[in-house]
């Protein structure tokens, strides 16, 4: 299988700038099902990039990993629960 970490985008001096998610990866992390993270991308609820010939999602880390922590409540300054 590959990872996340082999289609990260490189910028011209080789830095990383982006990550990228499969559907399939991204559903692991938030814990759904696909047809429910497709239904939350075309409500906007969560952007998705459309790649390749098949016109296949992928999800920035960044976006993943917001909606995660809007999913439990938590956020980094939350410290009532």
């Amino acid at each position: 299988m590959n990872t996340a970490k082999s289609r990260q985008r490189r910028a011209d001096n080789g830095n990383t700038i982006e990550t990228l998610l499969t559907l399939r990866e991204a559903c692991r992390l938030l814990n759904v099902h696909g047809n429910t993270l497709r239904r939350w991308s075309t409500m906007g609820l969560i952007k998705a990039y459309r790649i390749g010939p098949g016109h296949h999602r992928r999800f920035k880390t960044e976006d993943v990993a917001a909606l995660a922590v809007e999913q439990t409540g938590f956020g980094p300054t939350d410290t009532t629960r």
